[in-house]
């Protein structure tokens, strides 16, 4: 080989072939982690003995920690190479995952959440800028199709897999099914894609920007996390946190655009096309993500349903998706990428609506045809954004612009997380206190007593009704937010400058 070689003019068409799919799957793997565990949390704090609020700690530790990695995708990748960072990431997955499954308390399930989430993190972005040095500027638009794939489809299946292995196997099983596929990944990488790594420069450690941000992320997490617990702003410590968040954040901005050797490369934002991109892109999964997250626990807690079929429910948005995904590959370029994505963020926001009309006598079609119907909207909004934002940075600026955009991905989902929890809990609370008062409840027990029921068996029975339809009527309230919030990315979408010829295969040129 010499060094006037391409890097994808290194590998065969074949091994061109077996590198993507090893990197789709690595991609799968860890966005599966998402929501994997989402189902699981019932069976999880059963089985520990903790309160499913404590539960969500299993979510949010792992996205919190990965929206501290991913920004440091740019900076390790230039300082050890992206193939090394590529596999240690693996394998520090493996690792993590195998001691989830071993965990037998939640500080310890949540630690090692958090060192999945810091193994993980840096793969998403990882993943991307490999594939730029796999394949030739013609094929990268289906390659990054394949990738964004995977990035839609993992959240969806996540609720049915987690559901069906906590329902027949074990809550443990969620994570041990990482190794196998950890350990694929690795030596099929390390074999094959050793001819596209990238040189190495040896920056010095912004050991300063790595501290501000573990530090501003860290108390924005934990204010999300223990807010609702805590009465929000009532409470001096939730204050604290948040005067903490806010002047660590804003230190943080000013000590990266400052310096030369930035751990977090801010500068791509100068860019007007990645800027308003990736904004939307983070604001649709957050938006998306939250009724992944607040569907099967509902489904489960008031309708019944076990966690296999609230799994179920969830994932038909992945089948559509990949009916849809190999359209939308296929007409960017030849459509205003801005057409394509706010239709797809449109359709999103129907849906949205459709599931505020949600009630408890909703059947399995009910529930399933709006997941079935965005499908067809989200690959024309995933695939798009994903190649567009690349394909409006200089070349050298992939790997941080990679890393920059799955970090507020995913930090959009920790939050969302938080949000949707608490918003739906306080929003339960208010619909319960209007309805006990609206049901006159002294009556019904008259009612309810005729009929042969005890007078404690009345107060229960009207108890669980409250509750049942106060969750709902939450839930309903929540999922017209989320339309509000998609409503706004279809504003932002249309703010962003009209993308130069071939739209996202611009990034061809890369």
């Amino acid at each position: 080989m010499t060094d006037s070689l391409t890097p994808w003019d290194r590998l065969t068409p074949r091994q061109r072939f077996l590198a993507g799919l090893v990197l789709a799957m690595t991609n799968f793997m860890v966005v599966l982690d998402l929501t994997i565990a989402n189902v699981s949390v019932p069976h999880i704090s059963g089985n520990l003995g903790i309160s499913p609020d404590q539960g969500t700690w299993i979510i949010t530790s792992y996205a919190v920690a990965e929206a501290i990695s991913v920004p440091l995708t740019g900076w390790l990748s230039q300082r050890f190479g992206v193939l090394k960072v590529y596999i240690w990431g693996v394998i520090g997955f493996g690792i993590f995952s195998f001691l989830c499954g071993s965990s037998s308390t939640l500080g310890m399930i949540v630690a090692c959440r958090v060192g999945q989430g810091l193994c993980g993190g840096p793969l998403m972005p990882v993943t991307q800028t490999l594939l730029t040095r796999v394949f030739p500027p013609e094929q990268r638009g289906k390659a990054m199709g394949l990738w964004a794939m995977t990035t839609m489809i993992a959240p969806a299946m996540g609720p049915v897999l987690g559901g069906y292995i906590s329902d027949n196997w074990s809550w443990h099983w969620i994570f041990f099914i990482n190794i196998p596929i950890a350990m694929v990944c690795v030596m099929s990488g390390y074999t094959l894609l050793k001819p596209v790594d990238t040189p190495t420069q040896k920056n010095p450690i912004d050991l300063v920007g790595l501290a501000l941000l573990i530090f501003w992320i860290g108390c924005l997490q934990v204010m999300l996390d223990i807010g609702r617990d805590r009465d929000w702003f009532g409470d001096p410590t939730i204050v604290m946190l948040a005067i903490f968040a806010a002047i660590g954040f804003c230190i943080f901005l000013i000590w990266e655009l400052t310096q030369e050797h930035p751990i977090v490369d801010l500068r791509v934002f100068r860019h007007p096309g990645y800027t308003f991109g990736v904004f939307a892109f983070a604001l649709t999964f957050g938006a998306y993500f939250a009724t992944v997250v607040a569907i099967p626990q509902w489904l489960q807690l008031s309708m019944g349903y076990p966690a296999t079929s609230a799994g179920i429910v969830t994932a038909f948005t992945a089948m559509t998706s990949v009916l849809m995904a190999p359209l939308a590959a296929r007409v960017m370029g030849k459509v205003d990428t801005r057409i394509l994505v706010s239709g797809g963020v449109a359709l999103l926001c129907a849906m949205a609506i459709l599931r505020s009309r949600w009630s408890t006598s909703a059947d399995f079609v009910t529930l399933a045809t709006p997941q079935f119907i965005q499908g067809f909207g989200m690959p024309f909004i995933m695939i798009p954004l994903t190649s567009l934002t690349l394909s409006a940075v200089e070349p050298h600026e992939t790997a941080s612009a990679a890393g920059l955009q799955n970090f507020l991905r995913t930090f959009a989902v920790a939050i969302a997380t938080s949000l949707v929890l608490t918003s739906w809990g306080d929003q339960q609370r208010v619909s319960h206190n209007e309805l006990a008062g609206a049901l006159q409840p002294a009556d019904v027990e008259a009612k309810l007593g005729s009929i042969g029921m005890s007078a404690e068996q009345s107060r229960q029975m009207i108890g669980n009704l409250v509750d049942q339809q106060a969750m709902i009527v939450a839930l309903d309230h929540t999922f017209l937010l989320c339309g509000v919030v998609l409503a706004i990315v279809f504003c932002i979408i249309w703010m962003s400058p009209k993308p130069k010829a071939g739209g996202a295969n611009a990034m061809g040129g890369h």
